[in-house]
């Protein structure tokens, strides 16, 4: 696969630069490696996907629930994720120490004022319908991302752009309102990949249609997802000749299946499971997560639209116990950002430590002395502790006179809530990425496509937001998102918790899939299996 370098302007090399000592530093503090350790029925796929010739190796990949869908602009369960990460393809791509590198762009320039992007596009590049993937496509794809009646959940990694052309079939020119230090590592998201022209948003939820190194063969609702290797891939062709995701509900009966060979690789978040796998012939890896877990609240809904209320629970919460009954201790308490370079300092927050009088003094200031009931949605099903998260908060915000009022519920419904904010708090476990821009600036800004989701806005932040993305220098870069963090914190805008390990567990044979820290599964193109 050619992973030479683009030439950009100074703030593209100065980003990915960052990006790749801050995550190095992250991970060889942490990362271990245990030596032992919706839709419609089943359908064909275009006829181009039809593997004849691919190498052997069949892989059975345990996953926890069905993919809610298989159309990348508007995926957000982690699992659907996942999946149409290795069917789409996106201009750039990270690597697995989440530097920029190239993707179906194989190159880039900046001009020297940061406000036009030139992209120089693979050659010879094909979807899996056979059809040619070319500039046309590009400016299909982006502009259609930016039409707000699309819904697209990562539009708002797209708000600098002005323009959008394509003056040749190899060439995009994109005309920026201004410098974006953060759109190279934005358009390296599947929430941005490159659909054909030709497709539309109800073809490819039934048959996906990619560039990706892998392409759809057959769906079981409930059951599995197969993908076949696509033979035309423009990076190394996949040692794997299938894919199987395989829906397994509950993560000890992944674990048996592996045990008993009939699933090859799994990726864990329960670190009792997790423990549980290993030996036997399998390895389980400990990667760090970018991801965060987090007690969202909706600050547009009473009472939490009153901010001595959002920060008494704040004070009531001993994050680390949290951490410790969900998740045995395997993680860290964490601030806001998560990304490597622009960390947030957990301690730099009202209530570093739990103070469950300043919590109770804070309701009374509110008008809340006799106490004050939430309800919090909670997902069952994407991630293992969800649940057990939701119940030690509730335990702790009982002795404050805060009531939890928890609805568990499935995945699906869980999403469809989240996404219409129909919730007064939320028990969630959220993507990071490796730029704060495009990790928060879709929620937290007041155009952003997700700020109804995440129910708090202000013009502070608007401004700094705006600031983010034009400066270049480091230094003043991560000045800005301090501030940012502060005003997330001080507002408790969210109750912020810890992040955790994923634990990549594969049986014998299985060699060359790399984790990542943004839980991505695009190192299947590598992986093998005897």
């Amino acid at each position: 696969m050619d992973l030479r370098r683009s030439r950009t302007a100074g703030w593209g090399r100065v980003l990915a630069a960052v990006t790749v000592v801050g995550l190095l530093a992250a991970a060889c503090g942490g990362s271990t490696t245990s030596p032992a350790a919706s839709g419609p029925g089943p359908t064909s796929p275009p006829a181009s996907a039809a593997v004849t010739d691919a190498p052997p190796g069949n892989l059975v990949a345990g996953i926890t629930s069905d993919a809610d869908t298989l159309f990348p602009w508007k995926a957000t369960q982690f699992q659907s994720v996942a999946i149409v990460g290795t069917i789409y393809g996106t201009l750039t791509e990270l690597d697995d120490k989440l530097d920029v590198v190239p993707g179906l762009a194989e190159s880039w320039q900046a001009s020297s004022d940061g406000k036009t992007l030139t992209l120089t596009l693979r050659a010879g590049v094909k979807f899996h319908d056979g059809k040619d993937f070319s500039s046309a496509d590009v400016k299909f794809s982006l502009d259609k991302i930016r039409e707000e009646a699309t819904a697209a959940v990562a539009a708002s990694s797209l708000a600098s752009i002005e323009e959008v052309q394509a003056p040749d079939p190899g060439t995009v020119v994109l005309t920026l309102k201004n410098p974006d230090a953060a759109i190279l590592a934005g358009l390296a998201s599947i929430n941005l990949a490159m659909l054909s022209k030709d497709d539309t948003e109800e073809a490819l939820g039934k048959a996906p249609n990619g560039t990706g190194p892998f392409a759809f063969k057959e769906r079981k609702p409930n059951e599995s997802i197969t993908l076949a290797a696509n033979p035309g891939y423009w990076g190394d062709e996949p040692k794997l000749a299938t894919v199987e995701f395989r829906i397994i509900p509950d993560e000890t009966s992944i674990v048996a299946a592996l045990q008993s060979g009939n699933v090859q690789l799994a990726v864990l978040d329960d670190p009792l499971v997790a423990r549980s796998a290993e030996g036997g012939g399998i390895t389980v890896t400990k990667t760090p997560q970018l991801a965060y877990h987090v007690l969202q609240l909706n600050a547009r809904r009473a009472p939490l639209d009153n901010v001595k209320v959002r920060l008494a629970i704040a004070c009531a919460i001993d994050r680390q116990q949290v951490l410790d009954t969900a998740a045995l201790g395997e993680g860290s308490v964490t601030g806001p950002i998560t990304s490597p370079a622009y960390r947030s300092d957990p301690t730099a927050r009202p209530c570093p430590t739990r103070d469950v009088a300043k919590a109770k003094a804070l309701l009374a200031e509110a008008g809340l002395a006799d106490g004050v009931t939430i309800k919090t949605i909670v997902s069952q099903g994407e991630y293992a502790t969800s649940v057990n998260e939701a119940q030690n908060l509730q335990a702790q915000l009982k002795e404050a006179g805060i009531t939890l009022e928890l609805e568990v519920m499935e995945i699906g419904g869980f999403v469809d809530r989240w996404l219409a904010a129909d919730f007064d708090a939320a028990v969630a476990l959220n993507g990071g990425r490796p730029d704060p821009d495009t990790m928060y600036g879709r929620y937290f800004t007041s155009t952003g496509n997700l700020n109804k989701v995440a129910g708090y806005s202000s013009p502070e932040l608007d401004e700094l937001f705006a600031a983010g993305k034009t400066t270049a220098d480091v230094t003043a870069r991560k000045d800005i998102y301090a501030r940012i963090t502060q005003h997330l914190e001080d507002n408790a805008v969210w109750v912020w918790m810890f992040s955790s390990y994923a634990y990549t567990a594969t049986t014998a044979g299985v060699s060359g899939f790399i984790p990542m820290p943004n839980a991505s599964l695009q190192y299947l193109r590598t992986t093998s299996v005897n």
